[in-house]
């Protein structure tokens, strides 16, 4: 980079104040929502606009004279107004192209001395008049080519660019989905699962897709054992198996694709008979008052699956007491569920006895068998009804009522888990689109497919079905000619019902490569929800690029559904990246494969844009608003915070401006921003986070508590200690992350700064 900066003409640099201006804020409507759907963006958006005066050069001057911005003193910012009623959550402008001064790399001015006067004969001049009426008409032709094949300024650029997404995206077919559908769905019930991981790779190889390749490890699996597990009641010993069923029906021969065999992978297993005790959803108030109640030591715990992490309620059991847990979900939170078995994982992510390192020859692996010391057994409602002996009449009402244990009622059962622990290979298919300006710039786009022994039904058909739909689109267009500026990475990721174990293995594999050069991580996992309404989840600072093409998209179809735009923490093949690594990620849902437009063009802005359509003020206001609330210890935070949002500020309007205008597209100062950009959500990976709760705490445990997850978290624990200890070293981590964020955003300025100057 020394070099580039050495070639950079010397320029009289003049301190021009840019102001970076909140307008129309006191139109915003009270009671706005904390999150950016479709409706709240145009009634809390944060209208901001430029003033930025511009000079030309004073006669005799060789090149225009550079604006700048002044240098803001930041660390005078403790005197910003903290009030939090001033937080306005909004969305950021869009740093793109502002042109508000002129870059003296572009404009250049050859200055030639009088010729002295020379003898010359009418020869000479007739010469030198041909030449230049020649010179001339020449000129005038290739200007008017120029400027009638080449876009004229970066609108009209990114119209083009819009015109070929939409081209690119026009050749997807429904009827290509649904055949790729069909066609895996018959591989579904292969015990081996290197047979769908070939076909998927023949698929991607065929469409021209290159460097198609599998990468396999060999993981610990936790599996069901040669017989389902069984609830059996004391008082009538009659016995159950998972679903309800009564254990003297006969199973079937293939285990694992059985309902049956439902169970939780990676608990404890054995047998333990003692009373069950309702802990409703196990959040810590529910066991503060179950323990003033009851002794719960070494018992089984009847707990409902809710929006809390189920690592994290786990933990709070296994601090309690309990020895055992029978989970289930309530048909009063989802219906249709009564008779419903399933599997859940209790590996927080990769394979168990790899923690943190990949599980490759050669590598130490560890001996474990499971994870946590209770046995965990998920069992259906209609299960459960019959524990608690639920009468016929009220199980049939039609109002819903949660089921409950009642409390002067007791139910002695014993529980039986079997299952086992095999060392197997899982498969990930990984095939490239490699780049043609930034081949070492990563866009992951990722899906799963079924991995035997799990039961993850066919949903898993409809995300590789459509993520080789848009790679036929993407190849068709390679073939003409066509290639994208970034590298795009398609992985279709084994072993995600384990605990996303082929993700995290190759992440781990991958790490120093992926920590270096890994953009965005767009992710397919369920890309069908069955409604109309469109879900995405969202890094903050993908939320305003994900609404604009949402917007745009709806508009052209004449047609606005629902949008639901958040940042909410989701167990899918993501999380080793946004937790690990810290890469803004993107995750759609909806009814039908309108959204795979809407996918495909966040995809392609993502891969091929000059400038990564990513928001650094998004990010601070996203802070801003977690601070908002009656939280205790939090007014520590409000300065860093409003400093963070300061620094966001200035390096949004002072340094993404620049950059997509073929005229300012300096490609020293192009890198060094999408540098920054891809790089901005590490600031906010802590150390310490509780079981289940993401790293990342720019994501939410749901969509209606906007607060940082980890400070509710310490607050709720802490409310049932003595000691505050817990909540002052959540307070320290985030006010670390949001001291690092503020001085990444100040350092980016800095190193743009000593760029311009160059050296005199």
């Amino acid at each position: 980079m020394g070099e580039n900066e050495a070639s950079l003409p010397n320029t009289a640099l003049q301190g021009k104040k840019m102001a970076y201006q909140k307008v129309n804020a006191d139109q915003r409507a009270p009671g706005h929502s904390h999150y950016l759907d479709s409706d709240d963006l145009q009634a809390t958006a944060l209208d901001l606009e430029w003033d930025m005066e511009k000079e030309l050069e004073e006669p005799g001057f060789e090149q225009f004279q550079l604006d700048r911005a002044e240098n803001q003193n930041l660390e005078n910012s403790e005197t910003a107004d903290l009030n939090l009623d001033s937080i306005q959550p909004a969305t950021s402008p869009k740093g793109r192209f502002q042109r508000l001064q002129e870059e003296s790399d572009y404009v250049t001015h050859y200055t030639r001395s009088a010729p002295k006067s020379k003898p010359c004969n009418f020869c000479c001049l007739l010469k030198i008049f041909c030449t230049a009426i020649i010179l001339f008409i020449f000129g005038i032709l290739i200007g008017y080519y120029a400027h009638k094949k080449c876009p004229s300024n970066a609108t009209s650029s990114g119209k083009l660019d819009l015109q070929l997404y939409q081209e690119i995206l026009k050749t997807i077919q429904a009827e290509d989905i649904k055949k790729s559908f069909r066609n895996l769905v018959q591989l579904y019930k292969s015990e081996d699962d290197m047979e769908i991981s070939k076909k998927i790779k023949t698929q991607w190889t065929s469409l021209g897709l290159e460097d198609v390749q599998f990468v396999n490890y060999s993981v610990l699996l936790n599996l069901p054992g040669p017989s389902p597990s069984s609830v059996t009641l004391r008082s009538s010993g009659q016995c159950f198996h998972p679903n309800g069923q009564p254990c003297s029906q006969e199973a079937r021969k293939h285990s694992s694709q059985d309902p049956l065999y439902s169970y939780a992978a990676y608990s404890a297993k054995g047998t333990l008979e003692a009373e069950v005790i309702d802990v409703s959803y196990g959040n810590a108030d529910d066991l503060k008052r179950i323990k003033e109640m009851k002794n719960v030591t070494n018992q089984i715990a009847l707990l409902k699956l809710g929006k809390l992490p189920l690592l994290y309620k786990l933990s709070l059991l296994e601090k309690a007491g309990f020895g055992g847990v029978l989970l289930y979900i309530d048909p009063c939170d989802l219906p249709k569920t009564a008779n419903l078995s399933f599997m859940v994982s209790l590996n927080p992510g990769g394979d168990p006895s790899t923690p943190g390192y990949p599980s490759v020859d050669g590598n130490f692996r560890q001996n474990r068998s499971n994870l946590t010391p209770l046995l965990v057994q998920p069992i259906s409602a209609s299960l459960v009804a019959k524990l608690i002996s639920l009468r016929e009449d009220r199980a049939s009402s039609g109002a819903c009522t949660p089921l409950e244990l009642p409390s002067n009622e007791k139910r002695i059962v014993n529980m039986q888990i079997q299952t086992v622990t095999e060392f197997k290979t899982i498969t990930n298919v990984v095939g490239y689109l490699k780049g043609l300006t930034s081949p070492d710039r990563y866009i992951i786009v990722g899906s799963h497919h079924h991995t035997a022994y799990s039961f993850n039904s066919q949903e898993w058909a409809s995300s590789t079905a459509i993520i080789t739909a848009f790679i036929r689109a993407l190849m068709l267009r390679v073939k003409r000619g066509w290639r994208p500026d970034r590298t795009i990475v398609f992985c279709s990721w084994g072993g995600t019902a384990f605990g996303n174990t082929g993700s995290y293995e190759w992440g781990e594999d991958f790490k120093k490569v992926l920590q270096r050069n890994l953009v965005a991580y767009v992710s397919l996992h369920s890309p069908v929800r069955g409604n109309s309404s469109l879900y995405s989840v969202t890094s903050p600072s993908l939320q305003q690029l994900v609404a604009e093409k949402n917007n745009f998209n709806c508009s052209r179809r004449g047609q606005c559904p629902e949008t639901n735009i958040s940042s909410v923490q989701m167990q899918d093949d993501a999380n080793y990246f946004i937790n690990h690594l810290g890469v803004p990620t993107v995750r759609f849902a909806y009814e039908d494969i309108k959204a795979l437009e809407l996918l495909g063009e966040v995809i392609l802005q993502i891969a091929d844009g000059p400038i990564l359509p990513f928001n650094a003020l998004d990010i601070a206001l996203e802070v801003q608003n977690s601070l908002k609330g009656d939280q205790p210890d939090t007014p520590q935070l409000l300065a860093p915070a409003s400093r963070l949002r300061e620094s966001a500020e200035l390096f949004q309007s002072d340094e993404m401006r620049p950059a997509n205008d073929p005229e300012e597209r300096a490609p020293v100062r192009v890198r060094m921003l999408n540098d920054i950009l891809q790089d901005m959500e590490k600031s906010f990976l802590v150390q310490h986070a509780p079981p289940g709760f993401y790293r990342n705490i720019l994501y939410h445990l749901d969509g209606k508590t906007s607060q940082f997850s980890i400070l509710l978290e310490a607050w709720e624990h802490c409310k049932s200690l003595a000691s505050n200890e817990t909540l002052q070293e959540a307070v320290s981590e985030v006010l670390n992350s949001i001291s690092a964020a503020q001085l990444y955003f100040k350092a980016g300025l800095d190193v743009f700064e000593s760029v311009l100057v160059g050296k005199n």
